[in-house]
């Protein structure tokens, strides 16, 4: 690493500085967008994350436009999303009845909106380049966080994948989450980064200092990691619970014929009877799992039946309908206890776009089939927490378990153990229940707490709360398990103290900003 006369050398760095520099930036920014996608699953690798953003920022560094900075960032947010999300065209083709042009289309428009945000990045940070020089790479982190909150909050949010999520399965640095939230991890992803950039365009006596400061933050937060996942005391504590996963792997062309009613019931019934013989307290379904609404339709009943017949507490998703004042259909989560009756219910507030509700539905007249064949169901309103004899979990039904403010606030209400009823069938064997159970992981490792994940063509699983899989099925396998997991109750330090990280970091661009 060293020269004969003890002068810091970079090579491989300086010359990677040098061939973007040379080379179209646009082109460095559609290799950054490739290094992004490649960073999540089902064919990438969290390692790739580290290096992922370097050529963006060398690329802006560079610019003198906000303008540029913004066509740059665009360019690496199309190529990123283009390449994290294709299964979305595949799901509108097969189950909105589109043509493959028109699902393209649809797919490229939310590519389109989405890479808005790494553009807003790249004119932000080309201004603060110019305004502080070289000085700015320090902050990239919380200028790229600042712009994830956005993409996190307007219009409804889709923040699917935020970029420390790429390191779930490393678990060393995911502890991190537990003070932070993903945020702090993508925060220390960007910032590794940057310290990347800065060695490659930095002045030459200043880059072992640099280096040394991003090896000791990055080595800090690995033993941190390390130590927390040695301690496993949230192992011990608490209250043991047995818990039954069913995953009926219903096909989602059979889920709603009439001709297939009574046997996707009698499936969950006798799988969570074979989990209540082996010993299961509590037994979780997934979204949706009744192929009819569970309040109105005779069939009802015999759900009923099976947890006075068993002694379970049963969790399950279904439909719900309200008729005054106006006629409203809901996706839920109900909660009964051993003799059958319902304690709770909650009511899904994040709707899936396109899927449960469709954005400017009127705007969407090329999309004819898509946009009829979508109900409108009506957002539920609060975090409902469930009863377990007396304990007390909570539910997020399909994506909503991507918000981490709300599986906080569930907490903060007093969970004590987090579920996730989802039904993954729309995305086949693509990339999309991969990407949904690592987002689903770090929600177990933010809180400490137990994440139970009932699926219907899988992936289900239980995660203990340091993000270890402790089991989880195949996909598209018809099958239960138990397993114990424990309630707790003590709070991590993000649970305690939220998305400040988040905030503060959008409050200090906009105070380097004007």
């Amino acid at each position: 690493m060293f020269g004969h006369r003890g002068q810091f050398l970079v090579p491989p760095l300086l010359s990677f500085s040098s061939t973007v520099r040379r080379a179209s930036p646009f082109l460095g920014a559609a290799l950054s967008g490739a290094l992004l996608a490649f960073s999540f699953p089902p064919h990438g690798h969290p390692a790739i994350a580290w290096i992922a953003l370097a050529p963006l920022l060398v690329l802006l560094h560079g610019t003198r436009s906000s303008t540029m900075g913004f066509a740059l960032g665009v360019t690496t947010g199309v190529v990123h999303f283009a390449g994290l999300l294709p299964w979305l065209t595949t799901v509108m083709m097969e189950f909105g009845g589109l043509p493959l042009p028109v699902g393209v289309a649809i797919n490229g428009l939310l590519v389109a909106y989405l890479a808005l945000f790494p553009g807003a990045f790249g004119a932000i940070f080309v201004l603060l380049c110019r305004r502080y020089g070289e000085s700015a790479l320090w902050v990239a982190g919380p200028v790229w966080l600042s712009t994830e909150l956005g993409r996190l909050w307007l219009l409804g949010g889709f923040p699917w994948e935020l970029l420390g999520y790429s390191q779930t399965a490393v678990l060393p640095v995911a502890q991190f989450a537990s003070l932070f939230g993903v945020h702090g991890v993508t925060v220390l992803v960007v910032f590794v980064n940057g310290v990347l950039a800065l060695v490659a365009v930095g002045q030459t006596g200043r880059r072992g200092m640099t280096l040394t400061v991003g090896t000791t933050v990055l080595v800090a937060v690995v033993l941190f990691g390390m130590w927390r996942l040695a301690d496993e005391q949230l192992l011990r504590a608490g209250t043991p619970l047995r818990v039954g996963v069913v995953q009926g792997n219903v096909p989602q062309e059979d889920k709603w014929d009439p001709a297939h009613r009574l046997s996707i019931v009698q499936r969950y019934l006798e799988l969570s009877r074979r989990s209540a013989a082996a010993g299961a307290e509590l037994v979780v379904w997934p979204e949706s799992a009744t192929p009819f609404s569970f309040e109105t339709h005779p069939d009802g009943e015999l759900v009923r039946e099976l947890t006075r017949e068993t002694g379970i507490h049963l969790l399950f998703g279904s439909t719900r309908f309200e008729s005054y004042p106006t006629r409203r259909m809901f996706n839920a989560a109900f909660a009964l206890n051993p003799d059958g009756e319902t304690t709770a219910i909650y009511d899904k507030i994040h709707l899936v776009p396109f899927g449960e509700y469709v954005p400017f539905r009127s705007l969407l007249f090329f999309a004819t089939p898509l946009v009829d064949t979508v109900a409108d169901l009506t957002p539920g309103v609060d975090p409902v927490v469930l009863p377990v004899g007396s304990h007390i979990a909570s539910a997020a039904i399909c994506y909503e378990i991507i918000y981490p403010s709300l599986v906080r606030q569930s907490v903060r209400e007093g969970s004590q153990l987090l579920t996730t009823l989802t039904n993954d069938a729309w995305y086949g064997r693509s990339g999309a229940p991969h990407q949904h159970f690592q987002q689903a992981r770090m929600r177990a490792i933010e809180q400490g707490r137990y994440l139970v994940r009932a699926a219907n063509t899988g992936i289900s699983g239980v995660v203990d709360p340091y993000g270890r899989v402790v089991v989880r099925s195949a996909l598209f396998e018809t099958t239960t398990f138990n397993q114990e997991v424990r309630l707790l109750t003590d709070l991590t330090i993000y649970g305690k103290i939220g998305d400040i990280l988040a905030y503060t970091s959008a409050l200090a661009t906009l105070v380097l900003v004007f």
